[in-house]
């Protein structure tokens, strides 16, 4: 009970600093106004967008899948895809990711380590992507992003790219593997099942190859949409930000919303774009102004996309598997 509201507290950090930038901003009237103001056109196709992006997810996952010989309906794929989103956005982790192994499991039989192995994979593609446009964005950057804060971001980035390469050394990958899967929840069937650590992977493994050179470009082009988004966002506020300066910015925000310390990001956005925005010619309340917008349009339409999807699809309840898929050797 008291680890559960630790969490729930730790996870108030975000909203809280969005509290406190917007108490601290000297007016907070205008971002009141910046945001009424809005120019709607530009508003309406960035969040149209977000049916591009989340298909362009859509056809990595299925890629990832196929290498394993796995064909996953592509209706089915976006129905437990939108819907992960769904619970996945709003909760620090993106555990909803998690809700797409039990569609395999229910609708394919796939066995949970191989799931495991196809969202594992999924996410490593958008965290080294990610990690690249971070440090473009940190280089660009670099005048407000020195001294010890460079150090600790460079640090960071370092972090992020080396530390999933553990998953490859054998051995250490097993017993880190053996006490992840202890947390993770599952079927009992398949918490149970001997060789699901060696499974897992195997399967990773098997992931890392040719199959990248379509998987990487995909991602990419998954970012450069959301930055185009993030472009016409300041556009409707009337801000002469350009493509490459939304890029650096939407980067760094995308990587510090990952932090299990707010939900899909905010406080934590805002903050770091009102420390930024003033050393590019704006103001502080532009930057909280641009980055509730970017909350709005790119994650509250996809959860509200996510919970209708919710509805026509929910997610799988029924224990039992179909017959189970043989994966691809």
């Amino acid at each position: 009970m008291r680890r559960t509201v630790v969490r729930a507290l730790v996870r108030l950090i975000g909203p809280l600093l969005l509290a406190v930038v917007i108490l601290r901003i000297d007016d907070r009237d205008a971002v009141l106004g910046a945001l009424a103001s809005a120019s709607a056109g530009p508003l309406v196709l960035a969040a149209a967008l977000n049916l591009l992006n989340i298909h362009l997810k859509v056809v990595r996952w299925d890629a990832l899948l196929r290498a394993r010989g796995i064909r996953y309906p592509l209706g089915r794929a976006w129905a437990s895809f939108l819907t992960s989103l769904y619970v996945g956005i709003p909760t620090p982790g993106r555990i909803g990711d998690l809700l797409r192994i039990r569609y395999l499991r229910h609708d394919l039989g796939v066995p949970y380590a191989e799931g495991l192995a196809s969202v594992v994979m999924d996410r490593l593609c958008d965290l080294y992507v990610l990690a690249a446009f971070v440090a473009v964005g940190v280089a660009r950057y670099s005048a407000v992003i020195a001294g010890r804060l460079a150090w600790v971001t460079w640090g960071g980035i370092a972090l992020t790219v080396l530390a999933p390469l553990v998953l490859l050394i054998p051995g250490l990958a097993e017993r880190l593997m053996l006490a992840v899967s202890r947390k993770i929840p599952s079927d009992s069937a398949e918490a149970a099942e001997p060789g699901a650590t060696s499974r897992f992977l195997v399967a990773l493994r098997a992931q890392v190859g040719r199959g990248l050179l379509f998987t990487l470009p995909v991602t990419v082009a998954t970012f450069v949409v959301n930055f185009l988004q993030g472009y016409l966002i300041a556009r409707a506020l009337g801000l002469s930000l350009s493509l490459f300066d939304v890029t650096c910015l939407l980067a760094i925000a995308n990587l510090l919303g990952l932090l299990p310390i707010s939900i899909a990001g905010v406080g934590v956005r805002e903050f770091f774009f009102s420390l930024v925005f003033p050393a590019l010619g704006f103001s502080a309340e532009q930057g909280v102004s641009f980055g509730l917008l970017v909350f709005a349009v790119v994650y509250l339409v996809v959860v509200a996309l996510g919970f209708v999807s919710w509805q026509i699809a929910p997610p799988p309840t029924s224990p039992e598997p179909a017959p189970p898929v043989p994966p691809h050797p």
